[in-house]
């Protein structure tokens, strides 16, 4: 997943550098930074002085050491009771003897982190202590004191003072479109700073030079994932605009509609769906707090062997995770009916920054210290075991939560503790170390390639629908989401509240931590009920699994499939050679002959207009609005569609092309999933106003309004 990718290319660009945005607080702020020496014990016997950087945030003050055995100082402006830089006439100033440049720093308490460069809970030095930094360049003395004393102004104020340094494009030939203030967002990080878009390259350039100026380029870069929080939309619009305008179009629009019809049809895999409705409602990997949420899907994980040929083998998906245990339903409806406005039945969420960091503790430890304030979980309370976590969220009075990408992909890091953490002992004595896997998987990655598996079989493929329901559709809010036992807290919910509004900087701080600790629910995308994923009569589940279905156990005979494959494979065939269409003749008819009327005798269907796939779950239509349009006829739902330039009278499709004749007599070929026209083929001198297609897919008549009739014929 993207967060493993970049926590590795982080520690590849950083990895001399201890000091990291994650030691700073919610919603603080780095500013700048100065060399500067930390002088222990002046005036001593054992004087000490260490060489360092004195880095100077909205919410503390960080000394970090050159000497990477020597821990980082953090002192949090909260607990410092003053700061001042002593005058040299001063009779008892600590200063005087060639100390010119010092800083007084007197606190109740500061935090010693990354003792001896090793990643543990910070310790906590309580007490009064003063510290003395001696910066490099005395005459910068005078402005840190002004900007420790008025840190709460000065983010904004310095925005508004600099501006993107145009020295720095890549090329003399870029041409500037846009600048705006901005901030880069990255797990539990807000680092601010100014955006630039040029005709060839997005920057940004963080206010404090950490990590330096990002150019973001293609999509197939790994240091193009970027995520941006804009001071208002007006601001985050136009960069939209611009980047979709200039970049070379790199920006595809996609609905979830469009992504919905690709994967009924089969064009994308589970995984593939799950990962676009994620980011359509607003989920990514650099907010923890609104990460893309997967689901459990296997319920089994004490057998030897995983059996994904038994419905019992995987998780209802139609109910959410509080609802899968009818003893504990059963208590949390009680205390829902009891509770005052506004009610909600879960007081933890299915997602949350906790719980991501739950799983990634492994690959992401600075994360987690960031989030519980420099500690680690207690080791009983740990990601320790599949089998453990998932009887939790069955049985747990507070643990409702889901699953994250990464058990559906290829690197199993995350279960491992390669870094060799001191994450605790557990109360039986045991370290914690790896994660422990179920009998049946072999491994990690084997446990990992099951998930796939698993994720990906005709059970989950037939039931995915239901928990897209849940989670991003119409079961998500209202009254189906109270009749689905799926109701959160209040402020979980897009719109709950309203952070702009909050002036106070100390409510809004307390606000963030309580959505932070609470989760985010995903942007609602459907409101009526999801379509079931089109799937065969029969699929080898031998692909899928780790068993296979015998013959005798097939509900559809060898013949009978094979028939149905060959017929399938040359429709198939067909329609992905359908732009090889060629006139093979054409008859000029009397005026008085019907076309209509002759072509609904070849065939019996209802009017060229509406036309049903062979499948029977999908109807297009089009008209006079010069619409294409693809409705879900199980639910209802309008899962497609495509503007036409011209009305088209009559048409045929396979649910991905169209073939259709249009009003200037053309026969068009349509990608459906794209919304273009690939395909246009010379035809009638008038409107097409009737077509017929032969079961093979592979002959056409057209007749039309000048009334010729013609045959074509596929060359391959």
């Amino acid at each position: 997943m993207a967060f493993i990718r970049r926590r590795r290319l982080e520690r590849e660009l950083y990895s001399k550098e201890r000091f990291s945005l994650l030691l700073l607080n919610l919603e603080e702020y780095y500013f700048e930074q100065h060399t500067a020496n930390h002088i222990r014990n002046k005036d001593c016997k054992d004087e000490r002085k260490f060489r360092g950087s004195l880095k100077i945030c909205s919410k503390s003050i960080i000394f970090e050491p050159d000497d990477n055995i020597q821990p980082i100082i953090k002192i949090p402006l909260r607990d410092c009771i003053s700061i001042k830089a002593p005058e040299d006439n001063e009779a008892n100033n600590p200063f005087t003897r060639n100390t010119s440049g010092g800083i007084s720093v007197v606190c109740s308490q500061v935090f010693l982190i990354k003792e001896r460069n090793v990643i543990a809970p910070y310790k906590t030095v309580r007490g009064r202590t003063e510290h003395l930094f001696h910066l490099d360049v005395a005459g910068k003395v005078g402005d840190v004191v002004q900007t420790l004393h008025q840190i709460t102004a000065i983010l904004q104020s310095r925005l508004a003072r600099t501006s993107f340094d145009k020295n720095r494009f890549q090329s003399i030939s870029e041409t500037l479109h846009m600048e705006c203030k901005a901030e880069m967002v990255t797990p539990l990080v807000t680092n601010p700073g100014h955006v630039c878009v040029t005709d060839a390259n997005l920057y940004f350039q963080p206010l404090n030079g950490y990590p330096g100026l990002e150019v973001f380029c293609t999509e197939n870069d790994l240091c193009s994932d970027i995520y941006l929080k804009f001071y208002n939309y007006q601001d985050r619009d136009e960069v939209y605009f611009l980047i979709a305008t200039y970049i070379e179009n790199h920006i595809a629009e996609h609905t979830a509609e469009s992504y919905m019809l690709q994967w009924q049809r089969g064009h994308i895999s589970n995984y593939q769906y799950l990962l676009h409705l994620n980011n359509l409602a607003d989920r990514s990997c650099n907010d923890l707090s609104q990460y893309p949420v997967f689901p459990w899907i296997i319920a089994d994980y004490s057998s030897s062997v995983l059996d994904l040929t038994k419905p019992e083998t995987f998780r209802d998906l139609s109910k959410p995770v509080g609802a899968l245990n009818k003893e504990r339903l059963d208590r949390l409806v009680a205390r829902y009916q009891e509770m005052p406005d506004p009610k909600f039945m879960y007081g933890s969420h299915y997602s949350s920054p906790g719980y991501v960091l739950f799983y990634l503790v492994r690959v992401a430890p600075e994360y987690m210290l960031c989030l519980q304030n420099g500690k680690f979980d207690h080791a009983d309370r740990m990601f320790n075991s599949i089998a453990e976590t998932w009887k939790n969220c069955l049985d747990g009075a507070t643990d409702f939560k889901e699953l994250i990408p990464e058990f559906y992909e290829n690197d199993s890091s995350f279960l491992v503790n390669s870094l060799k953490l001191d994450l605790g002992k557990r109360q039986g004595g045991k370290m914690v170390e790896d994660v422990e896997l179920p009998p049946w998987a072999s491994g990690p990655d084997d446990f990992l390639k099951k998930s796939q598996e698993a994720l990906e079989s005709p059970y989950v493929s037939e039931h995915l629908h239901e928990w897209i329901d849940i989670i991003f559709g119409y079961k998500q809010k209202g009254s189906e989401a109270v009749a689905a036992h799926n109701v959160f807290h209040p402020l979980t919910y897009e719109g709950g509240v309203d952070l702009n509004s909050i002036m106070d900087p100390n409510e809004k701080v307390a606000l963030l931590t309580q959505i932070l600790e609470f989760g985010q629910t995903p942007k609602q995308l459907f409101t009526t009920p999801h379509p079931q994923r089109i799937t065969p009569k029969l699929k080898s589940l031998s692909r899928t699994s780790s068993h296979s279905i015998s013959i005798a156990e097939s509900p559809v005979s060898p013949n009978e499939e094979s028939f149905e494959d060959l017929t399938e494979e040359s429709i198939t065939l067909a329609w992905n050679n359908i732009a090889k269409l060629k006139l093979d003749q054409q008859y000029k008819i009397h005026k008085e002959f019907n076309f209509e009327d002759v072509f609904q005798r070849l065939e019996n269907h209802p009017e060229k207009c509406i036309l049903f796939k062979h499948d029977g779950r999908h109807l297009l239509s089009t008209g006079e609005d010069c619409c294409f349009k693809v409705i879900d006829v199980q639910t209802g739902m309008l899962i497609s569609s495509v503007t036409t330039e011209e009305p088209q009278r009559c048409f045929k499709w396979d649910g991905n092309t169209i073939l259709s004749g249009s009003q200037s007599g053309e026969l068009l070929i349509w990608d459906l999933l794209g919304g273009k026209v690939t395909e246009r083929i010379k035809g009638h001198t008038g409107a097409v106003t009737s077509m017929w297609m032969n079961e093979q897919c592979n002959s056409v008549i057209t007749g039309g309004e000048d009334k010729q009739i013609m045959f074509w014929k596929l060359q391959y």
